[in-house]
């Protein structure tokens, strides 16, 4: 009889897993941490799903929901037009680009001795990134840092060696306030590092910065501070050094340009003396039309709960929600979804 009472324990325990529905994602590091909490949530309140994320970067993202391999992207980048057409070719339906969340890339760094806020120009960022500035005891970082005592120590800086959203932010960062920048190296998810060392991942950003004496790199917000790392203000295009805040970040986004219909928009440099200049919409890239039907119902819904229930946990984890005029055409590009 004991034995029959726990066969049917297992046959109980096994059911809601037998019933249940797998869907599976992959893309940009920006937002795992949200979207890690997000879909936990989720299948709290529905058992019977299950959110499966891999955060290998907005590029594979990008080329894993273009071959099908994924039912959902994610990228810190929207989808170029080219990338669109050639999704569109091979799954016979369009992507949606459907904005998330708010965040902010942070410049992180290690100066040995130098435990307190360093202040960035875009001067300074550039100069670094191109190699120009190499030392942190250079004139230009002395002259924004007046009163810090700098080492005589090289810069290492840290880059991601992946395809990555958060390099894109920073990249198109560089190339609006940096014409040398946008000429030599541009901006992509990918781009030839003018010199450097790269890490996967925000996380192998971060650990790289926390391990090396003398380095700077750039993360996304959570990750300097999960991580104790130091990071710096910003000179913004109203003069004004910032650091990055869920205040600045939202008067980014409410300063940038009208939001278009598809959602693909840049909000780095904004205007605006409150505006935090390294700022980005992240996206969620959702076929229109799922291969199973079911499927697109269950991200149909999932979309709605983040748009309503899920926006309230984003400042919890330092991202900023989405603006209430950017909530309202989301829900009305959802009804598409199928």
């Amino acid at each position: 009889m004991r034995k029959i009472m726990l066969l049917l324990v297992c046959v109980l325990l096994a059911l809601p897993v037998l019933g249940q529905t797998t869907l599976n994602g992959a893309g940009a590091t920006f937002p795992n941490p949200i979207y890690s909490k997000w879909f936990s949530e989720y299948h709290k309140i529905h058992s019977d799903i299950q959110i499966n994320y891999q955060p290998i970067g907005s590029g594979g993202g990008i080329r894993q929901v273009t071959e099908s391999t994924v039912d959902f992207g994610a990228s810190d980048m929207p989808m170029t037009d080219a990338q669109l057409t050639e999704a569109e070719g091979k799954l016979k339906t369009k992507i949606l680009n459907i904005p998330t969340v708010l965040g902010a890339v942070v410049p992180a760094y290690n100066v040995p001795g130098v435990s307190g806020e360093l202040k960035f120009t875009p001067d300074i960022l550039a100069g670094i990134f191109l190699g120009r500035i190499s030392n942190w005891n250079d004139a230009a970082i002395s002259a924004a840092n007046p009163g810090v005592k700098f080492p005589d120590t090289a810069i290492i800086v840290v880059h991601r060696s992946d395809g990555s959203g958060t390099t894109f932010i920073w990249t198109d960062y560089l190339s609006k306030v940096s014409p040398d920048w946008k000429a030599q190296v541009g901006s992509s998810t990918s781009v030839k590092w003018p010199k450097g060392m790269g890490g996967k991942g925000n996380e192998g950003v971060a650990g790289f910065i926390r391990q090396l004496p003398g380095s700077i790199g750039y993360v996304e917000l959570i990750y300097a501070l999960q991580n104790n790392i130091a990071y710096g203000s910003v000179r913004n295009a109203a003069g004004v050094f910032l650091k990055a805040s869920l205040e600045g970040v939202t008067a980014a986004a409410a300063s940038a340009p009208k939001m278009p219909a598809d959602f693909r928009v840049s909000i780095t440099n904004a205007p605006g003396k409150d505006a935090y200049p390294i700022s980005s919409f992240t996206w969620l890239l959702i076929p229109l039309q799922s291969k199973d039907p079911a499927k697109g119902k269950i991200l149909s819904d999932f979309l709605n709960w983040m748009i309503a229930d899920g926006q309230k946990m984003t400042t919890a984890l330092s991202y900023a929600p989405l603006p209430d005029n950017v909530v309202a055409k989301v829900k009305d590009t959802i009804k598409q979804v199928k």
